[in-house]
């Protein structure tokens, strides 16, 4: 592709080499240069100005193929979500000038199927463009539907979540609040617990790097009514042994599993019996078509002051896998994020 001066214009991208061993994503990806293409038909070009880093692309990486969808093949550039303005379009409904959001890849420039890649035109009156990633976008989006829809939370209800410092943990126990609900979230370090009490009306935090994560859950008071799970593992254990009668499991994550490959089934599984418990998955695709009516109920708390996130800002492309490493060791509160200096 040319640029205005009709230049070849470049485009450097991670790209995946190998599937990561644990959080050693430098020998599995590397940053390199290619000539940026043109767009065909039904494609657009967008200028990646902000990355966002998800825990749930690490699953792509490896070579599951009974995911929500086939792993990446090896050589291709790393996927993720993206924002930015088009430069170049050859599809219906798309200018260059407009912002979007979309599945994009790590790099300067995205080429994508409008269609196939969710791309979605943005609201530049946002006062910060960064909440298309946050509270108007997919965290938000998945925080929203996996409490009202899948955990079918109710006034009173009694609302645990875990990552709960993360980007849809943090949305997730404000919006349990916001529709009646009383939050409780599950953080690592004494730290983030203190914020999530202090700045985000959570009525308990439970720190799981100090342990006895079974007994202290006992704490809660008539049991858990709703759990949002962002993790599995051994902290679903200690959550399905307080589970309120007829509780409710939206499992949205599984970051305990990602890393190492591993699966198991919880020790207590037989609570779900006992205390006729409904445990129920759920993925972006189950609710992107109803993507324009939850941005608005969003937006109008985002607006009222109700719904906010904080940002962990990375500058440079070159420094991505910093960033996407955060995720996974718990450097982080609120929303990762690379932005690319343009």
């Amino acid at each position: 592709m040319a640029d205005a001066r009709g230049e070849d214009m470049t485009n450097r991208y991670w790209r995946l080499d190998a599937r990561p061993q644990g959080n050693d994503f430098a020998k599995a990806l590397s940053l390199v240069e290619a000539e940026l293409g043109e767009p065909q038909n039904g494609e657009i070009v967008i200028d990646n100005r902000m990355l966002s880093m998800d825990a749930g692309t690490r699953m792509w990486m490896t070579d599951r193929t009974d995911g929500y969808q086939p792993p990446l093949e090896l050589g291709v550039p790393m996927s993720g979500l993206v924002i930015g303005p088009v430069i170049a379009s050859r599809a219906d409904g798309f200018a260059a000038g407009d912002w979007v959001r979309a599945f994009g890849t790590w790099s300067d420039y995205s080429i994508v199927d409008a269609t196939l890649s969710g791309a979605m035109m943005l609201d530049t009156s946002v006062s910060d463009m960064r909440d298309h990633f946050g509270p108007l976008g997919m965290n938000g989006w998945t925080a929203l539907w996996g409490l009202e829809k899948t955990g079918a939370t109710k006034a009173g209800d009694k609302v645990l979540v875990s990552a709960a410092a993360g980007a849809t943990g943090l949305l997730a126990c404000q919006i349990a609040q916001l529709l009646g609900g009383e939050a409780y979230g599950i953080a690592g370090g004494e730290t983030k617990c203190a914020i999530l009490e202090r700045d985000y009306g959570v009525t308990k935090a439970f720190d799981y790097r100090a342990g006895d994560m079974t007994e202290k859950l006992a704490a809660i008071d008539g049991g858990i009514d709703v759990y949002f799970d962002n993790i599995g593992g051994e902290i679903l254990e200690a959550v399905l042994a307080n589970m309120a009668l007829y509780g409710r499991v939206a499992v949205c994550g599984l970051i305990a599993e990602y890393a190492n490959g591993r699966r198991g089934c919880p020790a207590n599984f037989d609570q779900v019996l006992m205390k006729r418990l409904r445990i129920e998955g759920f993925f972006s695709p189950d609710f992107m078509q109803h993507g324009d009516e939850l941005t608005a109920r969003l937006r109008q708390w985002v607006d009222a002051g109700e719904l906010s996130l904080p940002y962990d800002v990375t500058l440079g492309l070159a420094n991505t896998l910093t960033a996407y490493e955060k995720l996974f060791t718990g450097g982080n509160i609120g929303k990762v994020i690379v932005e690319l200096s343009k």
